[in-house]
């Protein structure tokens, strides 16, 4: 097997984990979302130790600790990766899967709107048309509810700032969620300390089954973010951003299909049209994308090709 398409397999896989996350969540009740976040802060924490431990590689703690540029940048990105997590959970534990899923459809166009309000990038006209679309598909959204879909809202601009936060760090994945997560373990150790203390825990208390569950979170987050980087390495940046779409359509399938949520005409409406605005988005990106390696192929005189198949970095839906 190539190594091309096992990188496929590998980002397959990352994205369908993510997709089916809101059935672990749903598992994890009666425990309240942010007792259900403190431990996923914490037992990811244990876990990236365990395999930094095994894989010898503390050297980048002496380089953040000398850096504190560094140190502030990934205190900022926990703290948005942990606003991101937070509101999923309280999503997905609320009964509106349908809406973190639709965050997650529109996380590219917020990425798209901080490139040019903070990186001062200039969109194509057909991006623009896509923002204009998926603004459209929010007010639709806005009508449908009542209210702004403000669990999506905040989905997509939480992680849309961390993705430009990450972008600007460069870590790799394991070493950037383990010092996130170390960033955010003492409040989270903090909750869990007086939740007990409270007798509001319910870690421990419920069964045998949620207690497992809820240790396993930590390796739930860490898995497909290391599965993702693998196909990262391998797979072109076109084909990352199509399959990142994978996530989001399965958590809309859990939520219709498995957990029964509405889906009046109005919302669908919304929804189709922020489709046909991720629609036009990918095709123009693909379209650039050929452009772009094209122009570097005359002039560097290499295969088109080529550069179009050289593997990119990305970041992780969530």
């Amino acid at each position: 097997m190539g190594e091309e398409r096992r990188g496929y397999l590998y980002g397959l896989a990352a994205y369908a984990m993510w997709g089916f996350f809101p059935i672990y969540f749903k598992l994890l009740k009666p425990s309240p979302p942010l007792e259900i976040l403190a431990h996923r802060i914490i037992w990811s924490v244990l876990f990236i130790s365990l395999l930094l431990a095994a894989m010898r590689n503390w050297r980048f703690l002496g380089r953040l600790i000398r850096d504190r540029r560094l140190l502030g940048g990934v205190s900022l990105a926990g703290l948005l990766i942990g606003v991101n997590w937070a509101t999923y959970i309280v999503g997905v534990n609320s009964s509106r899967v349908v809406e973190t899923a639709l965050g997650y459809f529109i996380t590219p166009l917020v990425v798209v709107l901080l490139g040019v309000t903070v990186q001062r990038e200039r969109l194509r006209r057909w991006q623009w048309v896509a923002v204009g679309i998926g603004a459209l598909a929010v007010g639709v959204l806005t009508v449908d509810y009542g209210h702004l879909p403000y669990i999506a809202l905040v989905l997509a601009a939480s992680f849309g700032s961390y993705s430009l936060v990450k972008k600007r760090l460069s870590l790799p994945p394991a070493e950037g969620l383990f010092v996130e997560s170390a960033v955010l373990a003492l409040p989270a150790l903090a909750y869990l300390g007086w939740l007990n203390a409270d007798g509001g825990a319910e870690f421990g208390h419920v069964s045998t089954a949620h207690t497992v569950l809820m240790v396993l979170a930590g390796v739930a987050t860490a898995v497909p973010l290391l599965l993702f980087a693998a196909a990262a390495n391998r797979v072109p940046l076109v084909g990352l951003g199509i399959l990142q779409y994978v996530a989001p359509i399965l958590q809309l399938a859990c939520g219709v299909l498995l957990f029964h949520e509405p889906m009046p005409a109005a919302r669908l409406a919304g929804f189709g049209l922020v489709w046909v605005a991720l629609i036009i988005f990918t095709v123009d990106g693909i379209r650039g994308s050929r452009i772009r390696a094209r122009d570097g192929a005359r002039r560097t005189g290499t295969d088109p090709a080529a550069a179009t198949a050289e593997p990119a970095s990305a970041l992780p839906p969530r």
